[in-house]
């Protein structure tokens, strides 16, 4: 599936710049795309966005061939698995197009990548964690069940391993279990999260290291008049709607829009002025949505426009003071 604009390209103007997804059809990933989208036009750049309908690594790799043949301005990837895309970015590193890693967690070795825009996902595990601390007694000796949709993710593996560590500091009698895998497919999904709850009727909070999770524990919460506590990482209108009704007492959003815009205006920056790309990693910011802001956070998610209008100060602030927000590739976590 390929978007973006189709008009013809002059020779006075930059070259057109491009992003492929994770997929299309998740709520995340399409909000890296329309932010990539909006950053690109904030520069006046043309941009190009593809993806895979469903998480499929292999098929990133032939679509992002196809798509080094036009976006000579730049690509920005956001890999489904870093490392089985590591040496079709380093070829196209090599045609000189520039590549930035958006999300995913890391760059795998080999790709001739320096630039990774990413959340510190550890920190936004314990930023979930310290929530739901916050709602257990100090001295709380139940269960805390961990349960992530993609294992082996590098992003939802450190988040899951920041809640582990969070809560156990926190409250150190606790028994943490997990994270369990849950799986992608929504239903799939849903079915794991009732047998997790089921099997652990006395627990005390379960956690989502990921986006359906969240959907999909609030649904759980919702079915069966749930006493435990529920959070996890998604801005998707469940979730929101999961946190606004109760059934999530917390979610996480990792900003994507707010990463894809950042990517968009650098390439795009670049394309255009040859402005340097920063490398490193550039750290990007994550948001509790708690039911005492979460009206503002679906205002701000009611239309595309919405969202721009509400990052645009953030967007301009992050990249025009780039360097404030890099560390070291190997930091990366």
């Amino acid at each position: 599936m390929v978007t973006g604009c189709t008009a013809t390209q002059t020779s006075d103007d930059p070259p057109t710049i491009g992003f492929l997804a994770q997929n299309t059809s998740r709520d995340f990933s399409r909000e890296m795309t329309d932010g990539f989208k909006a950053g690109a036009q904030m520069v006046g750049v043309k941009a190009e966005t593809t993806g895979p309908a469903t998480h499929d690594g292999l098929k990133q790799v032939e679509l992002l061939k196809d798509l080094a043949t036009r976006a000579k301005g730049g690509i920005g990837v956001s890999a489904v698995a870093p490392e089985l895309v590591a040496q079709p970015m380093a070829r196209v590193v090599e045609q000189g197009i520039p590549v930035i890693a958006v999300a995913g967690g890391s760059i795998a070795p080999g790709a001739g990548v320096k630039l990774l825009i990413e959340n510190d996902s550890w920190e936004m595990g314990q930023l979930l964690a310290d929530a739901a601390a916050d709602r257990l007694p100090v001295d709380a000796t139940g269960t805390v069940v961990i349960g992530s949709n993609s294992p082996a993710m590098p992003a939802l593996d450190q988040r899951s391993a920041g809640m582990r560590a969070r809560l156990l500091e926190r409250l150190p009698k606790l028994k943490v279990m997990g994270p369990l895998d849950t799986g992608r497919d929504a239903s799939a999904n849903l079915a794991t999260w009732q047998r997790i709850v089921a099997a652990n009727p006395d627990a005390l909070a379960f956690l989502g290291a990921g986006d359906v999770d969240a959907v999909n524990l609030a649904a759980v919460h919702a079915a069966q008049g749930g006493k435990w506590l529920a959070g996890a990482f998604s801005i998707d209108p469940k979730a929101l709607r999961g946190v606004k009704d109760g059934h999530l007492f917390a979610s996480v959003s990792a900003e994507h829009f707010l990463k894809g815009a950042v990517a968009g205006r650098l390439l795009a920056e670049h394309a255009k002025n040859g402005r340097p790309l920063p490398e490193g990693w550039f750290v990007a910011p994550g948001l509790l949505v708690t039911p005492s802001n979460v009206d503002e956070f679906i205002s701000r998610q009611a239309t595309e426009q919405s969202r721009l209008d509400a990052a645009r100060a953030q967007i301009d602030a992050l990249t025009t003071q780039a360097e404030r927000h890099i560390r070291p590739l190997d930091q990366a976590r």
